[in-house]
């Protein structure tokens, strides 16, 4: 692993450093300050506040004080259990089942659909930064986008981000930012756009978390305060492949399992970073006026080099058990009423609830009139703000539909659907990652982490998820009743599945590649 000096960072952490006089709460705006924060691949057992006992090998002590002093915890938050789907679900305001449920290449293109036929988010759906530009909010975007690439229109800024820095692919090297390969191998495309251009000059310069950083920081430090900010910072940490610094792997020796080491490195290294972008809120002046959301985009990986651990839930990425669909999630910030500080909230929030939350905050209708009229399916999200401010003591959200995996079109393997309703989910088809792990995974007898278990579910297994978190015990022959009410909501959700055809990938990606982005990826059509 290539080791390269943190230096910059110290610089960074040392320049925004704690002021402890400075007081976390006071007077609020009429339109707060929204601050999401996206992290990938991060595992339920993976945050000190999901561990008890605590160990060592967890250290996160701004997301616990974030979470578990300052703000509210949200239990049964949920996602789509790959990266790609969870992104396009929060940036539209859809449950992934009607916006996007192929985690598949950025490369795809059907040429007979101008609207759908790509890779994330249609062309016609209006997304979040686009709302709350109508707001009068200034829209940055930093890290991993994932939600379509190939026009303008895909990207951040035809999304309605006046700024963005970030990477198209599902991933990319974290030291070269380079992805995937063009002309049979003979170049490997670097993947990093700074809002309508290849970032020049910025790759293979520096960890790529520490440049996100950075650029997160200046944008705070930079930003008129009298205009309500929405920043979306999406790291790349905890995603693959696993690379940090060695100073922080260095805080970690005392695992012996290399993958398991490097994935809590990367933790705490996210987790400084999370604690220093706070504090350069309270530094502005801004953090009393600031709404934090923080979510992982789905369970973390624990097939083989994945790293992550979802001990005690069953599954984890790729799968719909709920060690790959309930994620890490909480809301902090000044905005946030002092009496819901320290507060946790068990009623179901999807990822796609942040769209009507936001607006509603801003002040702006989430109806998306553009996309009714290119007959694409209307928003799902509901607005949570009565409920996480306590006004409300309930969730509006009683279903979240749990969508396939699909992979170019294809239903990838152990990729089966579901639906949750109440107390109760039912899972149809085949369930892949189908076991549990230990608190301390991967191990020496399972030193690169993975298990291939598949369970047929068939026409429906039940589980009574509030009562059974860990989905051990299948109620379908014991309670007959509850799985057909359980069969017919599941058949009657998925009616509405929405699957275009995106094509195939094209060559066009490779050949902009090559002739007009001197070596980086982008939009490779009009």
């Amino acid at each position: 692993m290539q080791v390269f000096s943190c230096s910059l960072l110290v610089y960074v952490l040392c320049s925004v450093s704690r002021t402890s006089s400075q007081r976390l709460d006071g007077e609020s705006g009429s339109k707060p300050h929204i601050l999401m924060v996206l992290v990938d691949d991060w595992g339920w057992a993976n945050v000190g506040y999901h561990r008890d006992p605590a160990t060592d090998e967890v250290q996160t002590p701004n997301f616990d004080r974030l979470a578990k002093k300052e703000g509210v915890e949200l239990d049964h938050h949920y996602a789509h259990c790959v990266c790609s789907p969870s992104r396009s679900s929060f940036l539209s305001g859809r449950l992934p089942i009607h916006v996007n449920v192929d985690n598949d290449d950025v490369r795809r293109y059907n040429e007979h659909d101008p609207i759908s036929g790509f890779q994330g988010i249609p062309r016609n759906m209006t997304v979040i930064a686009e709302k709350l530009k109508q707001a009068g909010y200034a829209t940055h975007q930093v890290g991993k986008w994932d939600a379509g690439m190939a026009t303008p229109d895909h990207t951040p800024k035809g999304r309605g981000f006046d700024k963005s820095f970030g990477y198209f692919h599902h991933q990319n090297d974290y030291f070269t930012e380079q992805q995937g390969f063009c002309l049979q191998g003979l170049t490997k495309p670097n993947d990093l756009w700074d809002t309508d251009q290849p970032a020049f000059g910025w790759n293979g310069t520096d960890y790529e978390e520490l440049l996100f950083a950075t650029r997160v920081l200046d944008i705070v430090n930079k930003h008129n305060v009298s205009q309500p900010l929405f920043l979306y910072y999406a790291p790349h940490i905890v995603h693959g492949p696993l690379q940090v610094p060695k100073d922080y792997e260095d805080k970690f020796t005392f695992i012996d399992d290399e993958t398991r080491r490097l994935y809590h490195a990367m933790v705490n290294y996210l987790d400084d970073i999370i604690g220093n972008v706070t504090q350069a809120f309270i530094n502005r002046g801004m953090w009393n006026n600031t709404l934090m959301v923080v979510s992982s985009d789905n369970g973390g990986p624990e097939y083989a080099n994945g790293g992550a651990n979802n001990y005690p839930l069953k599954g984890a990425k790729t799968s719909n058990w709920q060690g790959g669909v309930r994620v890490n999630a909480f809301v902090s910030g000044g905005f946030l009423p002092q009496s819901m500080r320290g507060v946790t909230l068990d009623g179901y929030v999807a990822l796609c609830d942040w769209y009507a939350t936001f607006c509603h905050l801003a002040g702006v209708d989430s109806t998306d009139t553009r996309a009714a009229v290119a007959k694409l399916p209307p928003v799902d999200s509901l607005n949570m703000w009565p409920y996480i401010s306590g006004m409300s003591q309930t969730s509006p959200r009683v279903d979240v539909p749990l969508g396939p995996q699909i992979m170019g079109g294809f239903e990838g393997i152990g990729g089966g659907a579901g639906l949750i309703s109440g107390n109760y989910k039912i899972l149809v088809g085949k369930i892949g990652q189908a076991g549990w792990t230990g608190p301390q995974y991967p191990n020496n007898t399972n030193p690169t982490g993975g298990f291939t278990a598949i369970e047929d579910c068939g026409n429906g297994c039940l589980f009574d998820i509030k009562n059974d978190p860990e989905e051990r015990h299948n109620l379908a022959q014991s309670m007959p009743a509850v799985l057909v009410e359980m069969q017919n909501k599941y058949n009657s959700t998925m009616k509405s599945l929405f699957l275009p055809d995106r094509g195939t990938i094209s060559p066009r990606a490779c050949e902009y590649v090559i002739d007009y982005y001197r070596g980086f990826w982008g939009p490779f059509l009009p």
